[in-house]
């Protein structure tokens, strides 16, 4: 478990007594590299701090390591798919891709990378790589160059930095694979998709006739009467008493940075909209 601030004893507690999960190791090693990775962009620019905990994952003790959010719930032996990084040496597994650049990238991307590469863009909260592809120096240099090309990326959507590892992916392994491009196909993983049913307790990807092997409300709030509310629910709370009430969650204040972000995409719009005449 990587920690995602210091409020973390007694999740870690928890974890290691009934799941026996381990925590992070270096947690001074996660606190320096966070920091340093906010400054290149600065301090004001994400709605929320300590995005960049999960670059940890390539320092870590894994050879071969599986990232997943935890806005996610798991249904069948997801570690399996590590058995793909015999081959290859980053994964994903989602349709992000389908839908285009959008939420990861605006159009002057294609100065840089391809259409073929492109579609290799996908959701950051799952994929899987190897100890040691990515140094420590290779974060700086990224995230240096990305911070100097925001007109590269579409942060409008809140996407934190899922348009950044994406570009990472892009510019520094080669060797990558989408899980879904498997022979006979793979189901989806998003809880906005409506052709999913119910098989007992299964969810069944309609389009591909396969359940699903996890569920990612990427970009959902979860809350009673989210999609799938009842799996989140009982998953949550397996194994305690649910709750009799559900606080209401608060809209996030935009930060400074993605103000000025779409202060310039509106000008520029303005700007397009004038010339068109």
């Amino acid at each position: 478990m990587i920690p995602y601030d210091d409020n973390y004893q007694t999740v870690a507690e928890r974890f290691s007594r009934d799941y026996g999960v381990k925590i992070y190791q270096d947690l001074e090693f996660i606190k320096r590299l966070s920091n340093k990775l906010q400054q290149i962009f600065g301090n004001n620019f994400f709605a929320r701090q300590n995005q960049f905990h999960k670059q940890a994952c390539w320092f870590g003790e894994f050879d071969k390591f599986l990232y997943i959010d935890t806005d996610i719930v798991v249904f069948d032996r997801i570690i399996d798919n590590l058995n793909y990084l015999n081959e290859y040496d980053f994964l994903c597994f989602d349709y992000q891709h389908l839908g285009g650049i959008k939420n990861i990238f605006t159009p002057e991307i294609y100065q840089v990378f391809s259409q073929d590469e492109l579609k290799d863009i996908f959701n950051g909260g799952w994929w899987a790589s190897k100890k040691g592809l990515i140094s420590e120096q290779d974060l700086y240099d990224v995230f240096t160059e990305c911070a100097a090309h925001l007109e590269y990326f579409d942060f409008s959507q809140k996407t934190s930095d899922q348009p950044i590892i994406n570009y990472m992916m892009l510019k520094k392994i080669k060797k990558r694979f989408n899980i879904v491009h498997r022979l006979g196909k793979a189901p989806g993983s998003w809880a906005g998709t409506s052709h999913f049913h119910r098989e007992g307790d299964k969810l069944i990807d309609s389009n591909v006739n396969q359940p699903l092997e996890y569920l990612h409300w990427a970009g959902i709030r979860i809350q009673p009467g989210c999609p799938y509310w009842d799996i989140w629910e009982h998953y949550r709370y397996l194994g305690e008493s649910k709750p009799t009430h559900y606080p209401q969650k608060t809209e996030r204040k935009k930060s400074l940075g993605r103000k000025f972000i779409d202060k310039v995409k509106k000008i520029a719009g303005q700007i397009k909209k004038i010339q068109s005449k």
